[in-house]
């Protein structure tokens, strides 16, 4: 059997393009050839399976009171029990934790995703292994968002909170004993519309970085 590793994230793992110019097919979603889960399983090659599991507007544990279904937490074991037996969990959440209506620190939302994970470890999905889970602190949201137009849905203090989010999960991660990834020391890039998403350069970017991470970890 191929080894499994599952992707879990929000938008920018489902490929939301917030700029068409940037899409290959002009669109609002990165095609197969562009979005960074896609990368991965091209330069891992047919010894691996990676499994897309994103969706736009995702948190690691807040219930959205305008978009139902957001919160991860009730939806990780049966994710994962869906694609037994997991060899690696990625997850990559946080840009919508920050959001004015959660009303939550960075602190905050780091114990949300070490609570997310403590769920995924508890899980019985890997196959009498140990559980092995790699959390992924997402770019810094630009300042400029807060004048874009998902200023207003977003709220104040975004930018500020997600920039501390990269500390605070590797707390975390260092605690429960999972791997950590900060994507904003890549370099991997967020877009010059909305500055909360990858352009197709980021989604490149991160592929090939965690080409060279993953086979250690499995």
């Amino acid at each position: 059997m191929k080894k499994h590793i599952v992707c879990l994230g929000d938008s920018n793992t489902h490929g939301y393009c917030a700029d068409p110019a940037d899409c290959a097919d002009g669109g609002i979603r990165f095609n197969e050839n562009e979005r960074w889960t896609r990368l991965l399983q091209q330069h891992l090659g047919e010894e691996y399976l990676v499994i897309e599991e994103g969706l736009s507007g995702r948190t690691t544990c807040f219930e959205d009171p305008i978009h139902e279904g957001m919160s991860a937490l009730p939806y990780i074991t049966p994710c994962l029990k869906s694609h037994e037996f997991v060899d690696l969990l990625i997850i990559m959440l946080g840009t919508n934790d920050t959001k004015e209506r959660f009303g939550a620190s960075a602190a905050c939302i780091a114990i949300g995703m070490g609570r997310l994970v403590k769920k995924a470890s508890a899980t019985n999905c890997w196959g009498g292994k140990k559980p092995n889970i790699l959390v992924i602190a997402p770019p810094h949201i630009g300042e400029k968002m807060h004048e874009s137009e998902v200023a207003e849905t977003m709220g104040a203090g975004c930018a500020a909170k997600s920039r501390e989010l990269g500390r605070w999960y590797a707390e975390q991660c260092d605690l429960i004993g999972c791997h950590f990834l900060d994507a904003q020391a890549l370099g991997c890039e967020f877009n010059q519309v909305d500055y909360m998403h990858l352009t197709k350069k980021g989604h490149a970017d991160l592929a090939a970085e965690l080409a060279s991470i993953v086979p250690e970890l499995i």
